[in-house]
């Protein structure tokens, strides 16, 4: 082992990855589903594991997989992310002395109730979108400090109209043209926080009222919104959410601009350019990538 006094761990933090897991909720005849994939990494006084070799210190991650599911069995709220995710964040603190901070990602995974005859069905469901739930927790031990992201990813949006860009900055490398009717089509990817050092006041958020909120209007605004840009969306999205939400500390947003662009067809003596646009070729990359985040003075928790 190197003796160099000139390196030293600057920062280590392990875990256990990829859990996966089923929660089924039964009441009566009715059935509920939640699928997740989480992951559960440690800091504290773990030092020594890599440095000396010294496993004293390790909660083994085959453990942290263990206490995933055990939670997952006792807890009422595995499909709600955010307080699932301190439950399990508070237990490893609790559990473990040594550590200093616990940190978990979870994806929600999509399960649409179906509806058969006209009718939900009691058991059954199906994958009706590629969007997902997220959320990121970091507890940590020092001032009980705890921040919660959720987040909303994948969520795929098109509008054939309302949408232009033009005026923006001309040199001698510019040669697009300005655009006053064009295709809008973007991945949302949205991240919002909250951050309280009252692990009680953080759990009395109604997180999922909150997802179907920022869901709702971002869908709103894109559709409503005449588009001089997609940065000019994206921040008045941004606007509405806070004005809604008090408890949001801060929200932000990835638009990758997924391209259309309509096809030359006159060499078949068609007129499909400008007004007569009708068909486009959906173009894989390059795309633009537009993000921002907007925040508040003080926080409402």
């Amino acid at each position: 082992m190197s003796t160099n006094s000139n390196i030293y761990l600057k920062h280590a933090r392990y875990g256990k990855d990829l859990v996966r897991l089923l929660r089924v909720y039964k009441d009566g005849n009715i059935q509920y589903c939640t699928e997740l994939t989480v992951r559960l990494l440690l800091e504290g006084d773990i030092q020594t594991s890599y440095t000396k070799a010294d496993n004293s210190v390790v909660v083994a991650t085959d453990t942290c997989k263990n206490t995933i599911n055990i939670m997952a069995k006792r807890s009422s709220n595995v499909d709600n992310i955010e307080v699932f995710a301190t439950e399990l964040t508070d237990h490893m603190l609790k559990q473990y002395a040594h550590l200093s901070g616990a940190f978990v990602d979870i994806i929600k995974h999509k399960w649409t109730r179906l509806i058969v005859d006209g009718k939900p069905h009691p058991h059954s469901f199906v994958r009706d979108g590629e969007d997902i739930q997220t959320t990121h927790v970091s507890h940590l031990r020092q001032g009980n400090q705890v921040t919660i992201t959720s987040g909303l990813e994948k969520l795929l949006v098109l509008k054939t109209t309302g949408s232009a860009f033009h005026g923006f900055y001309r040199d001698e490398y510019t040669t697009l043209p300005d655009t006053y009717d064009r295709i809008f089509s973007t991945a949302v990817d949205a991240k919002w926080t909250f951050v309280s050092k009252d692990l009680e006041t953080l759990r009395k958020i109604d997180f999922k009222s909150i997802h179907a909120g920022v869901k709702q209007i971002t869908c709103d605004t894109f559709a409503k919104d005449d588009s001089a840009s997609v940065q000019a969306t994206l921040y008045l999205m941004q606007q509405l959410v806070l004005d809604k939400f008090p408890v949001v500390a801060e929200i932000s947003y990835a638009l990758p601009n997924k391209h259309y662009f309509s096809i030359d067809l006159s060499k078949l003596n068609a007129d499909n350019l400008g007004k007569n646009a009708e068909v486009y070729y959906p173009m894989p990359d390059p795309s633009g990538l537009i993000t921002a985040t907007a925040g508040r003075s003080h926080s409402k928790l």
